[in-house]
């Protein structure tokens, strides 16, 4: 029997994510590669206790990054940049548990001076730092909402 309803939900769900990843192509695409600027700028603006944002490849290489206005780095660009090829080299050997323990969600690391979070997209590696002084659930709603945004990476 022919569920006009059912169809009708499958289409406009199909319709939803077309739509979508119109907006992302045409919002984040730039010469047929994505424009991470616009990305990494959501990232940042999520909160103004947000310190810096970076996207990485994944061979360590910052591909973009913005430190929050107003804000003083904590490290030199020469430790920024050490610290990212870090992370990806980290990023290979929590790969190699991946089958035994399951993929890793996230990475969160409370300093005294400054929380650090990282998340694995499929071919990016976002990094972020944050006052240490945010309240635990804050920080997890911009880990939900940094996912959201770096998806397509």
């Amino acid at each position: 029997m022919y569920n006009h309803v059912s169809d009708q939900n499958y289409w406009l769900h199909w319709i939803e994510i077309y739509l979508e990843n119109v907006t992302f192509c045409s919002t984040h695409l730039k010469n047929n590669k994505i424009n991470l600027l616009p990305i990494v700028e959501g990232i940042i603006g999520l909160d103004p206790m947000m310190r810096f944002a970076a996207i990485i490849d994944l061979k360590g290489n910052i591909s973009e990054a913005i430190m929050k206005e107003g804000k003083t780095s904590l490290k030199t660009q020469k430790e920024e940049e050490h610290f990212c090829k870090q992370v990806a080299i980290r990023r290979k050997i929590r790969q190699q548990f991946d089958k035994s323990l399951g993929h890793v969600d996230y990475i969160h690391i409370e300093r005294e001076k400054i929380t650090q979070i990282v998340i694995y997209p499929k071919r990016k590696t976002v990094y972020v730092t944050m006052e240490p002084n945010m309240p635990i659930k804050r920080k997890l709603e911009i880990v939900k909402l940094i996912k959201k945004k770096a998806s397509k990476l």
